[in-house]
């Protein structure tokens, strides 16, 4: 299982982001510019020489970018080999209907909920439960 610390998972994106126009990059490394173009909101932050001690509290009213990053390339993944099974159809019937960035955003806030029952449980994450919430989301009216 790959888990990168803090300050790799940012140097990841910033490198990644520095070197879009003049480098190849690497299948992931494509995706992560594609997620980073579509959120202005986090160029400041990309581009920062301090990027990797930024702190991004509940107290500064800011989401923190890297996070919210690494949540799109998670579910982008996810979706790509239906795991948790169903995930992709449920995805992809969310994003009929809301487009495939609103969708994802739908889609954290059941990969949150999801992951903080888990920890407060003790339990490992329930993916089926996971999937229900993506597909109810994308049945309401």
């Amino acid at each position: 299982m790959f888990n990168p610390s803090k300050d790799e998972v940012r140097r990841f994106f910033t490198e990644a982001w520095r070197r879009r126009a003049n480098s190849v990059l690497t299948p992931l490394e494509i995706l992560a510019v594609r997620w980073m173009e579509q959120h202005p909101e986090y160029h400041e932050d990309l581009n920062a020489p301090d990027a990797l001690e930024r702190e991004y509290g509940v107290e500064q009213g800011r989401s923190n970018p890297f996070l919210h990053l690494s949540m799109h390339l998670s579910i982008t993944e996810q979706v790509s080999i239906d795991q948790p099974p169903g995930i992709k159809q449920a995805c992809q019937l969310l994003a009929s209907k809301l487009g495939e960035h609103d969708a994802q955003h739908a889609i954290m806030e059941c990969l949150g909920a999801m992951l903080w029952s888990a920890q407060r449980s003790g339990l490992p994450p329930d993916g089926e439960s996971y999937v229900e919430c993506i597909r109810r989301r994308a049945t309401r009216d």
